[in-house]
């Protein structure tokens, strides 16, 4: 069994910035790519930012500029920093990890989610 418990979020002032973290834990025998998903309040869950095991990173459009994710691969973290916040980055964001076992099954983990606001 694998947890992903995630960290960092909370208020921020519009055009402040904020880290967020992402710790797997458990069964792991690789972690293919990382990534990190937000959910504002009436919308669908969308994708903000990923990073595959080798460092190839893909954005959103609407974050591009702003937001940069990272791994640590021997910590197995992801990491989400968000510079220029907006309140439309107002969102509860959620880590995502894209699982492979010894036998070449794959699975997908979901984090708990941390909420971020950013309002004045």
């Amino acid at each position: 069994q694998v947890q992903l418990v995630e960290s960092g979020g909370g208020p921020v002032q519009p055009g402040g910035s904020l880290r967020l973290s992402c710790a797997a834990s458990g069964s792991i025998f690789r972690i293919n790519s990382m990534g990190w998903y937000r959910q504002a309040p009436g919308k669908e869950r969308e994708l903000v930012a990923v990073i595959s095991s080798d460092g190839n990173t893909n954005y959103a459009d609407s974050v591009k500029g702003r937001f940069t994710i990272s791994r640590d691969n021997a910590k197995n973290t992801v990491y989400l920093q968000m510079n220029s916040l907006k309140p439309e980055d107002t969102a509860v964001y959620y880590c995502n990890a894209q699982m492979q076992t010894p036998f070449n099954n794959f699975f997908e983990v979901w984090g708990q989610g941390t909420l971020v606001t950013a309002s004045s």
